[in-house]
């Protein structure tokens, strides 16, 4: 469980590929050690497990299902990821709610600025964009937003200028690829009535 509040990035450093998947390794400055190995950290929004760490050099394994629905497919060294560690009991939530389980990614079509915050438009496939609620939660590459419009295509959400300052989303431009994580609660509540 995160909550979508980040304060870390990192660097990919070196990818690994196997049979069914692929192994990325990322330089970052959380203070961790090897008593951390097995923990859950939020990787641009996908919940990845920490399978070993050299000083601060992070490794995590992907499986091809991880890869196909997020934009981990077109990883290349050099990227920037934002990090969450897992909640702790009785850490103070700000943001909501989510469990690293990406559904899909979206494309930016437009990034328009406005006084000192700046407008983000994303595309996203068709299923997907049903579950969208108009000032709902979302997740965007990990970072806990909210749904200011939906759109023919997609939505849009503001992002404030401490928000960029802290995430990738700063290095974002038209055409790249987000994670996305839709919130649980609006899935759930479509579920259960699409099942009546």
């Amino acid at each position: 469980m995160f909550n979508g509040i980040i304060s870390n990035q990192g660097r990919v450093r070196k990818i690994s590929k196997r049979k069914k998947g692929i192994n990325i390794f990322v330089y970052s400055r959380l203070k961790l050690s090897k008593k951390n190995i097995g923990i859950s950290i939020s990787c641009d929004g996908v919940c990845l497990t920490l399978i070993s760490i050299n000083k601060n050099l992070m490794e995590f394994y992907l499986s091809n299902e991880t890869i196909k629905r997020s934009k981990f497919k077109k990883v290349q060294i050099g990227d920037y990821i934002n990090l969450e560690l897992p909640l702790k009991f009785g850490k103070q939530i700000s943001g909501h709610t989510t469990q690293g389980h990406v559904d899909c990614t979206g494309k930016i079509s437009s990034i328009k600025r406005i006084d000192k915050s700046f407008l983000f438009d994303f595309n996203i496939n068709s299923r997907e964009r049903k579950n969208l609620i108009e000032k709902a939660s979302i997740a965007i590459n990990g970072v806990s937003l909210t749904v200011s419009k939906k759109t023919k295509k997609g939505f849009k959400v503001w992002i404030i200028p401490h928000t960029l300052k802290l995430t990738n989303l700063s290095k974002a431009k038209k055409n790249d690829f987000v994670n996305i994580e839709i919130d649980i609660l609006s899935k759930y509540v479509r579920n259960y009535f699409n099942e009546k």
